[in-house]
């Protein structure tokens, strides 16, 4: 009979192991070197997750402070945007926290994960397609909600995902944030007209 887990505990090595590989990256990442720096065994990280890539997994998304959780409440119920110009601020505003000084090692480290996705996508592609998954889900009522067909909302919802994502590899590389910016604003110049005139 296996022992209980203590969440409390779980909790507290899923902080670490996130700090841990935002420092230290993916490329490499051996268990018990990990297990050293958290002043525990793999044993028992095993204990806690079953699989390196389960921990891996938990520990990129144990994190309260991410704009997905931060949006999620704006995009439902009576809170969700009501018409193009509602829709656009929202992206404005989720478009600065990702851009904020303090996520730019998280995001360093998915566009680490989906790279490391196309070399071993049964290791990383699942939480890949999960993060990306997650977004359009969250989106793609919204634009239901402006009128678009479901087959549509699900498209603009793609097509803003993945744009945005693209967007934030090259300042993420060479610093160049107001270049990302203008192009980004661009982009919802050009989108807003569809978002006032569903098809």
């Amino acid at each position: 009979m296996s022992r209980p887990k203590d969440l409390a505990k779980r909790k507290e090595l899923l902080d670490g192991v996130r700090a841990y590989v935002l420092e230290h990256g993916l490329s490499g990442l051996s268990l018990r070197p990990l297990a050293r720096a958290l002043g525990t065994s793999d044993r028992m990280l095993l204990h806690y997750f079953g699989t390196k890539e389960r921990l891996v997994a938990e520990a990129l998304t144990w994190d309260a402070t991410r704009p997905f959780l931060r949006a999620r409440p704006l995009l439902k119920g009576t809170d969700a945007p009501r018409d193009a110009a509602a829709m656009r601020d929202l992206m404005e505003n989720v478009w600065q926290q990702l851009r904020a000084p303090e996520r730019q090692a998280p995001l360093r480290l998915f566009l680490e994960l989906m790279t490391a996705s196309l070399h071993d996508p049964d290791r990383y592609g699942p939480l890949v397609r999960h993060v990306l998954t997650d977004w359009t889900d969250l989106l793609t009522p919204a634009f239901t909600g402006l009128g678009m067909t479901p087959e549509g909302a699900r498209t603009e919802a793609t097509l803003l995902v993945s744009s945005t994502f693209g967007l934030l590899v090259s300042p993420l590389t060479d610093g160049r944030w107001d270049t990302a910016d203008a192009a980004f604003h661009t982009l919802l110049d050009r989108l807003e007209t569809g978002w006032k005139n569903p098809a």
